[in-house]
């Protein structure tokens, strides 16, 4: 079933992304409980993942020579700048994440073109330019999201679920030179492995899953896109994948993944450059 020539003849594709969202998340999800502006406990759930997680998974991604991207919000890289410009000063990508992680879904045209813009300029006076990937925060964008993305220079996003191989975008009836990188809900860690209060999700689980169960549903869907020739985006955050029992999860992914010769480990730009080349022959 996998028809992309990956390459050096690599077999698939592995992607790790980590969305940076600090408190973001957890200050939106406050605005709609009573007093929710005084919750400073959840908002300290945030605030552990870039000041003490980020630099947990970075550790582990160098000692397995792995290059990732992290998606990030203005708002935490305002709030966070040493952070963010150490995970570039190691050489991985950063993405766009939105401003404040505000749903696109519902915004309006300008609305968006502020938070795309609002952003880009926090990244370029923090590392030095502006960044070309993007993933939606919360789960959904507008219809006219990819082409005020693609306007504005983006690449590539990683935000769909409707495939398991990247895919040229089609804006306006036309495909596009902007790439999407599907990722799926099965290996996010959020949902398995995050305390939810608004309320569990998903509703009816227990609100913190097994590590030992969660680690098998990532490594069998590896397994799966291994064996037909995929590409897996793996979505983690840091204040979840990052803990001190969690890390042991991404790091029994990163060495079984890196030890197959045969597999491309890459970042969400690499992906979406090598898949625009190869699908012009």
């Amino acid at each position: 079933m996998g028809d992309i020539r990956w390459p050096d003849g690599k077999k698939c594709a592995v992607m790790f992304t980590f969305d940076v969202d600090g408190d973001t998340t957890w200050e939106n999800g406050n605005r709609g409980l009573k007093n929710g502006e005084k919750y400073i406990e959840s908002l300290s759930v945030g605030q552990y993942g870039p000041k003490r997680c980020v630099d947990r998974i970075l550790q582990k991604l160098d000692q397995y020579g792995v290059k990732a991207t992290f998606f990030v919000p203005g708002l935490t890289a305002e709030r966070y700048p040493e952070v963010i410009k150490r995970i570039a000063e190691q050489g991985h990508e950063i993405g766009h994440h939105g401003y404040a992680h505000e749903r696109f879904a519902g915004k309006t045209t300008e609305e968006q073109i502020e938070i795309i813009e609002k952003t880009q300029k926090i990244f370029k006076d923090l590392i030095g330019h502006e960044v070309t990937g993007f993933r939606t925060p919360s789960g959904d964008w507008a219809k006219n999201t990819p082409k005020l993305l693609y306007e504005r220079g983006f690449r590539y996003s990683s935000s769909m679920r409707g495939d398991d191989r990247p895919y040229r975008t089609v804006i306006d009836g036309e495909e596009t030179d902007f790439i999407e990188i599907p990722t799926k809900w099965e290996v996010d860690d959020y949902v398995a492995m995050a305390y939810h209060m608004y309320p569990a999700e998903p509703a009816g689980q227990d609100r913190i899953s097994s590590y030992r169960l969660v680690e098998d549903n990532f490594m069998r869907e590896f397994k799966g896109h291994y064996r037909e020739g995929l590409c897996i985006s793996y979505m983690n955050h840091p204040q979840v994948i990052g803990c001190p029992g969690k890390i042991q999860i991404l790091d029994h992914l990163l060495k079984y993944i890196t030890s197959k010769e045969d597999v491309w480990v890459a970042t969400g730009t690499e992906i979406a450059d090598w898949y625009r080349k190869q699908s012009e022959k």
